[in-house]
């Protein structure tokens, strides 16, 4: 396995500018935008070699409405002393290929991908120079590619892009189709423990059951060094679901519209420091113990570290 120099960070969402809340909704209630807590984004920074120091790129590709979100970024990252924070505006596949904006993800530090539609993010970046460039940095540099909602989504190479919470079980509802790719052998799920989508993530793992499942809560995170340690971070829960025990599944026998069976599927459950390894498949919890608000003992990089 190669090994990235890289990190990649995976947030389940607390901001959504996809198609399950309408555009107007949006424009009328703009208090909805609310980003990740602060320590979510302070973990960032704080993997970014240059920490406040660092360049970050915002892609809002996926977002309906760009504009907005790039300028609540640029506040969020400011509470924290990051002043310079870009916006990538990129909305179609000849934008990707703008010279600027190719030597701008040349030159950061961070590059972050907003939420929305993940479709968007694949069918504009899939093939082009931009995400080989994105690729390249993330395995031979210590690069930082962040995204949330979509952004996490599409960070693998297979993608769920389509599919109901309450019919995933039924053979044919959940669609999936090639991701950006930059980590292998997972998929992801966001928004996952708020709305219920425990069975879309079965269903993509019945399909394929050597990919493991990610359900990433709002929130709620996984930091991924080396290609294939995740750590949790942020306030909420990550399930895992782990196909490769199934016994058996009738998912290619039943017909498009039928509920579909699988039997002996493996669920786990992370929150915040516990790991797990994707080379030797174990999770390993980590016993923290909460101080006052925010502090943690024996937390990563705590000065109370026993």
């Amino acid at each position: 396995m190669i090994v990235p120099k890289g990190k990649l960070i995976i947030i389940g969402g607390a901001v959504d500018m996809g198609s399950n809340v309408t555009l107007q909704e949006h424009i009328l209630q703009p208090d909805y935008i609310k980003f990740f807590e602060q320590g979510i984004l302070r973990r960032i920074i704080n993997e970014s070699a240059k920490h406040e120091g660092s360049q970050i790129e915002v892609i809002t590709t996926a977002s309906q409405i760009p504009e907005l979100v790039g300028a609540e970024y640029i506040k969020a990252f400011g509470q924290l002393n990051v002043t310079n924070v870009n916006v990538l505006h990129i909305k179609s596949r000849e934008d990707a290929g703008n010279k600027v904006y190719l030597d701008r993800i040349r030159k950061a530090d961070v590059v972050m991908f907003s939420g929305g539609d993940q479709l968007r993010l694949t069918a504009i970046f899939g093939g082009t120079e931009f995400l080989q460039v994105l690729k390249q940095r993330y395995q031979k540099e210590n690069f930082v590619i962040a995204g949330t909602s979509a952004g996490a989504a599409a960070a693998s190479t297979h993608m769920i892009y389509r599919g109901q919470s309450n019919e995933a079980l039924v053979k044919g509802e959940v669609q999936i189709t090639a991701g950006l790719g930059f980590i292998d052998s997972v998929i992801v799920d966001t928004h996952f423990v708020q709305r219920g989508r425990i069975g879309r993530l079965m269903y993509a793992v019945a399909t394929n059951p050597g990919i493991l499942g990610i359900g990433l809560g709002e929130d709620t995170g996984l930091l991924i060094t080396e290609g294939y340690m995740m750590e949790a971070i942020g306030s909420g829960l990550i399930i895992l679901v782990d196909g490769r025990n199934i016994v058996s599944t009738n998912i290619y026998d039943v017909e498009l519209g039928s509920p579909i069976s699988i039997e002996n599927l493996r669920v786990h459950v992370m929150s915040i420091f516990d790991k797990y390894d994707l080379v030797q498949h174990r999770l390993i919890i980590k016993k923290s113990m909460k101080v006052e608000e925010g502090v943690f003992i024996n937390a990563p990089g705590s000065k109370l570290l026993q």
